[in-house]
């Protein structure tokens, strides 16, 4: 088979295809509310680009099947943004109490479990940050909504169009941080090492007038394989008794009402001096809400 950085652009296309319809999903994209202002986070076919876009989302070059980690690598790198990942390109402006919509490809249904999302402060440009001395503070965390119905933080996500909605904290002191977004399967989590982690990360540039520095822990000691949360038996244990795994939920999180909005308008890039060439009408053509209800 012809090296993959030489194939033509319509072969390369239905291969990335075929991997994605083996695939679980992977986040794409971020729109920053209220201004509805798009960025691209970052997509498999970017490391076949010749130059790759610049994005916020950092790279994950070793996902090239949109795979996951399992428990048995919580110790390893690949837990703090994904399989081989690598620091975003440009960080994205956005202001404390901003509404970051998380937009995913299509997550599949069965694979019900919580969705947290944590910020890292970068002490500096987010860009040439080592991703083992990042400290993560949790922000948002949904687990079981309702047992009746089996509905899951990843339930929620699914009926939202495949997105998710966090408010990024009012409090925190200004500064490039990493926002590590994460959906954590539990269908096989009965067994061990089969929970199945699908960590993602964005670079964000966070404008604030507030003076707080949360205390955060390093992303290869956020989680244990015995967790009551991660070795946890979809189909056999009570669901009522689930445990969202990782810290306590910051003090100054938001809450975020996860509801569909109408679509609007957003830019191709809010980075004007950066070119953004899309790979597929998917990414170029983004849903935008006209209000997000926030509580």
């Amino acid at each position: 088979m012809a090296p993959l950085s030489v194939l033509p652009a319509a072969l390369l296309g239905v291969l990335l295809l075929a991997l994605e319809a083996h695939a679980h999903g992977i986040a794409t994209a971020i729109v920053a509310f209220p201004t509805g202002t798009f960025y691209s986070g970052y997509n498999p076919s970017y490391q076949w680009s010749r130059p790759p876009p610049t994005v916020v989302g950092w790279s994950t070059p070793d996902d090239l099947q949109n795979t996951f980690v399992s428990p048995s690598a919580y110790a390893s790198p690949d837990i703090v943004c994904h399989l081989g990942a690598t620091p975003a390109g440009a960080e994205a402006p956005v202001n404390a109490g901003d509404v970051l919509e998380i937009q995913w490809t299509p997550w599949p249904a069965s694979h019900k479990g919580p969705v947290i999302d944590y910020l890292a402060n970068c002490n500096g440009p987010c860009t040439s940050v080592d991703k083992t001395k990042l400290d993560f503070f949790k922000i948002s965390e949904v687990g079981l909504v309702d047992a009746a119905s089996d509905t899951w933080g990843a339930t929620q996500l699914t009926n939202n169009n495949n997105s998710w909605l966090v408010k990024i904290p009012t409090d925190i002191a200004p500064g490039n941080y990493v926002l590590r977004h994460e959906i954590i399967a539990l269908h096989a989590a009965g067994q061990p090492n089969g929970a199945q982690n699908y960590p993602f990360c964005f670079s964000l540039a966070i404008s604030s007038s507030g003076t707080q520095n949360p205390t955060g822990i390093p992303a290869q000691k956020l989680y244990s394989a015995s967790d009551p949360g991660i070795l946890f038996g979809l189909f056999s244990n009570t669901r009522a008794a689930y445990k969202i795994p990782g810290p306590l939920l910051y003090t100054g999180a938001l809450s975020v009402v996860q509801s569909k909005g109408a679509v609007i308008k957003a830019t191709a890039s809010g980075i004007a001096s950066l070119v953004f060439t899309p790979v597929s009408t998917t990414l170029a053509k983004v849903p935008k809400r006209t209000d997000v209800p926030v509580k």
